[in-house]
């Protein structure tokens, strides 16, 4: 049975909601104006407070929560696609790399720029970015887990992980090359492989 194709409304929202994260990711939350949004969603201005009567930081919160579910899903579906743990280090940081240098090295992690602008100024920006690095963190972690490695030290490594990658897309924007994430997922096998051995596919 196939699913029910959406509602004229729920395609408007979602126009929304990926226009805003797109402009978001590219150029923060100070810069990006509803009436940027609008233009890019190609929506009537009426809509946008209509299905998000909070404003700006209403639509953010939708469009970062959206972008950051949407993201892991895809990563997840990455790894999965990986023969081992290895493997799947190798494969996200290739899928990184392909989208910094598709998008010339505009856009890197979805939150991140949003993360680092308005974190401290907007409470509920703040708790959605927080939510969604935390649902990437206990995915990550329990991967590493599964290889038997205890739950605390898997948490700090997923800590690690991420943070590493985080700052590798950083470096990777402003030197305009994929270098750091290459050289990240080096580190980043052999840690895992010290730490989980054969089992890591290292």
């Amino acid at each position: 049975m196939n699913p029910p194709r959406p509602t004229k409304g729920e395609r408007t929202r979602a126009r929304l909601t990926e226009a805003a994260a797109t402009l978001l990711r590219r150029q923060g939350y100070h810069a990006t104006a509803l009436a940027d949004v609008v233009a890019t969603a190609e929506a009537p201005r009426g809509s946008l407070y209509f299905y998000f009567p909070g404003g700006k930081e209403d639509l953010a919160c939708a469009a970062l929560a959206d972008t950051g579910a949407a993201w892991r899903a895809r990563l997840e579906a990455v790894i999965a696609r990986a023969p081992d743990v290895a493997g799947a280090i190798t494969a996200v940081c290739d899928e990184l790399a392909a989208e910094l240098v598709a998008t010339d090295f505009r856009e890197g992690c979805p939150l991140a720029t949003v993360a680092l602008e308005a974190a401290g100024t907007s409470e509920a920006v703040r708790a959605t970015v927080a939510a969604s690095y935390d649902a990437w963190l206990t995915s990550i972690a329990a991967r590493v887990a599964a290889l038997g490695v205890a739950p605390a030290l898997a948490g700090r490594v997923a800590m690690f992980t991420l943070a590493a990658v985080e700052g590798a897309l950083m470096l990777a924007k402003v030197q305009r090359s994929t270098a750091p994430l290459a050289d990240v997922a080096a580190v980043l096998r052999g840690l895992v492989a010290t730490i989980a051995g054969p089992a890591a596919g290292v």
